[in-house]
């Protein structure tokens, strides 16, 4: 337990590490902020210290989330010409697909305070979904351009049908489908690479 009026290194990760420790262990019911900070081993009332309450919490954890998701399709940039076009979608795809417990998400979208806020904070400009389809976009026409996509490939409808695809999983999974989503993933970039072998 961290002593009391000592500054707590990388505390939101460390309590949004917690956090979603508490829910893939116990479930979304047991996600309370003293559930986050036991599991943090901080003081009690830390995280309403940083945050107005629970349903913030759990909204800046998703944006959170989002946001290096956002920072990982931001890399596809430095993978143009190298490793499989599929290959290198799939990668971004996945990592979206698994930066969330399917729990969490399901308490960002049932709790009107939680869904309000991360909705807000998106339309201000937040990254999230449509930062990692502008950077899938952009390696798509950049690959197209070196010849390793079809010239008719319509990258930002591709990009459009893959994010898009990814948001739906992350929404509607559950724990016992994550490795059937990975596949559909898999399919998915083949299939819209023009390669459904």
């Amino acid at each position: 337990m961290s002593p009391r009026g000592v500054a707590i290194p990388d505390l939101r990760e460390r309590l949004f590490a917690a956090a979603e420790r508490v829910v893939a262990r116990d479930g979304a019911a047991a996600l309370t902020s003293r559930a986050v900070t036991t599991e943090a081993e901080c003081a009690k009332g830390v995280l309403h210290t940083h945050f107005s309450g629970i349903d913030e919490f759990v909204a800046e954890l998703v944006l959170d989330r989002f946001a290096r998701s956002a920072r990982d399709a931001g890399e596809l940039a430095s993978k143009v010409g190298r490793g499989s076009v599929g290959g290198n979608l799939a990668e971004v795809a996945l990592a979206l697909l698994d930066s969330l417990d399917p729990a969490v998400v399901g308490l960002a979208m049932t709790r009107p305070g939680a869904s309000t806020h991360t909705r807000r904070a998106l339309e201000a400009g937040a990254p999230g979904f449509t930062a990692i389809q502008e950077s899938v976009t952009e390696y798509l026409e950049a690959e197209r351009q070196g010849g390793r996509v079809p010239e008719g490939t319509d990258a930002a409808t591709t990009s459009l049908a893959l994010v898009g695809t990814v948001h739906h999983l992350l929404l509607t999974r559950t724990p016992d489908s994550v490795t059937a989503a990975a596949e559909t993933i898999r399919r998915l970039t083949a299939v819209l690479l023009g390669d459904a072998r």
